[in-house]
């Protein structure tokens, strides 16, 4: 637009009027270059046109009040760290030969390469083979048995590899008894859940399984377990999302768990390497932020009806999505490959597809619903504090509540968007915002960077179209 095209509309200007942009930016993107400011109206064009019959569906009061009742249990769920366990003692059909993985199922034929390169090295851990090319071996002639970890009560960061002499943290629901696990965070870089497997990530679980796990699981006895919704809350008033930024709740965890290593009596050296390894690590409160996002998410599944979304989940390869109101069925497509910042050596060309069931932040209103409470995210995943801002406040369009106990300062403290709607998601053609880590694709290198990612457009319209059918049936 040049400045011949703009005089009428400044002539609006002077009168108190200012223009209005719907949709795309370019028009006020142009105005802005002239130094007008429009009125900027986000809006898309449905993903799917839904079938006459079901457009009662987008004002159904009975889909209205699930939806309520489900949310109200997600954000009265208090999960509660109680204690830590061997994997294959308390996660449901475990044998010395499952391994559970994130995302939908998937078998080894279709698995991505950070998820093979965690396979291996899991194999190499619990000493089912002792070479890489022995754990491909097994893993291609079938004899290992692979299961979605949400599947088992469980969630894994990235590949997302749980094997049964694995320790896992223990998180139960306070208000409701369900429970969920997840693994212990390594650390960035090259380790198991990005998909390496060298002898220092072996090493590495060992020392977690021989050490960490054991004083973690004595201090829990010495406490009244340890409540991470309250950590999670302050977190996110501290600068956390609690998915690619959690040094907040690090540190609030830290300060919890330490006196009562203290009082373990175990040798001051163990401790010591415990503390320095939760210190050094600004993403060990992840994978029990996770866990307890879990117990949230699984005490909203199930109720009838509701168009919830209580699972996002990618293996590297897809991206599946469970709803509240449809049962344990997945709806997938193919997982995108997440854009952003890249560590040095590394680009695009070596990103795997997204993959990891850290998601499950995004499910109960914190990750990328919680940008803009984490402006400093943005220096790891990139972009601007502005798109971390607009991130949520577009979030608050798909989302049924905002959540009673997850306040973002920086919004005046209104509560993170929650509970995804899957019409809504459809109807605004909003999909849901991740900020996630990036796995290189190849199995053994582990990650390269972190980024931005949104789920395939494709399984919301096949959750949809579920919904058409089974609501509409009854």
């Amino acid at each position: 637009m040049g400045l011949e095209g703009i005089g009428p509309i400044r002539a609006l200007l002077s009168e108190g009027i200012r223009p209005i942009n719907v949709g795309l930016d370019l028009f006020a993107d142009a105005l802005a270059q002239q130094g007008v400011e429009a009125v900027r109206v986000a809006w898309r064009p449905p993903l799917v046109e839904p079938l006459p019959e079901a457009l009662p569906l987008f004002n159904d009061p009975g889909i209205a009040a699930a939806n309520q009742e489900a949310v109200r249990r997600m954000m009265g769920a208090q999960p509660v760290l109680v204690d830590v366990a061997r994997a294959g003692d308390v996660l449901p059909g475990m044998t010395a030969r499952t391994f559970l993985h994130a995302g939908p199922p998937i078998d080894w034929a279709h698995a991505s390469g950070p998820l093979r390169g965690a396979l291996i090295g899991a194999m190499l851990y619990e000493g089912l083979a002792s070479s890489p090319e022995e754990a491909i071996r097994l893993a291609e002639r079938g004899e290992i048995e692979l299961a979605p970890c949400h599947e088992r009560q469980a969630v894994g960061p990235m590949a997302g590899v749980i094997s049964p002499s694995m320790p896992v943290m223990v998180v139960e629901n306070a208000q409701g008894g369900n429970r969920a696990y997840s693994t212990f965070n390594e650390g960035l870089g090259k380790v198991l859940r990005y998909g390496a497997y060298g002898d220092d990530v072996i090493e590495r679980l060992r020392w977690i399984e021989r050490v960490l796990a054991p004083l973690v699981k004595a201090a829990l006895a010495r406490s009244e377990g340890i409540d991470v919704r309250q950590l999670i809350a302050q977190a996110v008033q501290m600068g956390d999302e609690c998915h690619n930024r959690n040094k907040a709740g690090t540190s609030l965890f830290y300060r919890e768990l330490a006196p009562h290593l203290l009082e373990t009596g175990a040798p001051p050296a163990e401790i010591a390497a415990v503390l320095r390894f939760i210190h050094g690590n600004d993403h060990f409160f992840l994978n029990l932020a996770m866990a307890a996002a879990k117990t949230m998410a699984d005490a909203a599944h199930g109720v009838e009806r509701s168009t919830v979304v209580t699972t996002l989940a990618r293996n590297g390869t897809e991206f599946g999505i469970r709803v509240s109101g449809l049962g344990d069925r997945w709806f997938t497509g193919p997982a995108e490959t997440p854009a952003g910042l890249f560590f040095p050596g590394y680009g695009s060309a070596d990103a795997n597809p997204d993959i990891g069931d850290s998601a499950i932040t995004e499910t109960v209103g914190l990750g990328g619903f919680a940008l803009a409470g984490a402006p400093a995210i943005v220096q790891f995943i990139g972009g601007s504090p502005s798109d971390a801002l607009r991130a949520t406040l577009d979030m608050y369009e798909i989302t049924v509540a905002e959540h009673e106990l997850f306040r973002i300062a920086a919004l005046n403290f209104r509560g993170t968007p929650t509970g995804i709607d899957v019409r809504a998601v459809v109807r605004t053609g909003i999909l849901p915002v991740i900020d996630t880590g990036i796995a290189h694709r190849e199995p053994g290198i582990g990650q390269v960077g972190a980024g931005i990612v949104r789920p395939p457009a494709v399984c919301f319209t096949q959750a949809l179209r579920a919904i058409e059918e089974a609501f509409l049936a009854t």
